[in-house]
């Protein structure tokens, strides 16, 4: 039986990888995940779709291959990751199809049609939705896509390290910014869809029964339960990068 989505992980540090696990990384760019064994890229001496040079770590070996035709043999490796990479590719179907290839499960990261509106990026060719458990894709130049402002450094970079409490929402609201997908098996996926239940989420305003599909309503203890586990990923993480930085 085929299991597809499994879950939405916190955060990519937070992936189910058995510790014997054998994973590939599709397009680890300049932030490679430090699981990854080996790491594959396309473009190897432009940064047109990335933030920095390619970047390898000494445990991880690197290979130069295009994602969409990937060199390796038939689930050769146990889990793939594919850290916002999927939003830039020509051919999505034969991208995903590639990974379902290699591996028997791993996890996709992209930017949510709302972190597109907040820091769009001219090299992203597709806007994403989890909708139902698939990934939706719709080319930017279907829906007519046009970015008025890049507001990518106050919601990338001086929110998440200035702001406690906006650290706090994205964590109990994860989807806001960006789609995390871990699979198993199988990726659902849909490409430019033309109906009318997926469209209208892509070239309508959102409203409150839009903005109840994808941040569905809680309880009361539900959200303190969430804000609470929240608070404490938040102080962990800051406990370990200021240990680490003293250790250094």
């Amino acid at each position: 039986m085929e299991i597809m989505k499994s879950r939405s992980p916190i955060s990519r540090q937070h992936l189910s990888i058995g510790k014997s696990a054998k994973v590939l990384e599709v397009g680890g760019g300049h932030n490679p995940h430090k699981r990854s064994n080996v790491v594959v890229d396309k473009f190897v001496d432009v940064n047109y779709h990335r933030s920095g040079d390619i970047k390898v770590h000494k445990h991880q070996k690197f290979i130069a291959a295009d994602g969409e035709a990937l060199p390796f043999k038939k689930n050769e490796f146990d889990y793939v990751i594919c850290n916002q990479v999927l939003e830039h590719v020509e051919n999505p179907k034969k991208f995903l199809s590639e990974q379902m290839r290699v591996a028997s499960s791993g996890y996709i990261e992209v930017p949510s049609l709302i972190g597109e509106y907040l820091f769009p990026k001219e090299s992203h060719k597709w806007l994403i939705l989890e909708i139902d458990n698939k990934l939706v894709l719709m080319d930017k130049k279907v829906v007519g896509f046009k970015p008025s402002h890049d507001l990518g450094d106050v919601f990338l970079h001086y929110l998440p390290t200035k702001s406690l409490g906006y650290k706090i929402m994205q964590y109990t609201h994860g989807n806001i910014e960006t789609i995390r997908y871990e699979w198993n098996d199988k990726i659902e996926f849909i490409i430019n869809p033309s109906e009318e239940k997926y469209m209208k989420y892509f070239t309508k305003p959102w409203d409150v029964e839009f903005a109840s599909k994808f941040f569905p309503k809680r309880t009361l203890g539900s959200e303190l339960w969430e804000a609470s586990k929240a608070f404490g990923f938040v102080l962990l993480n800051v406990f370990k990068s200021r240990v680490l930085s003293v250790n250094r």
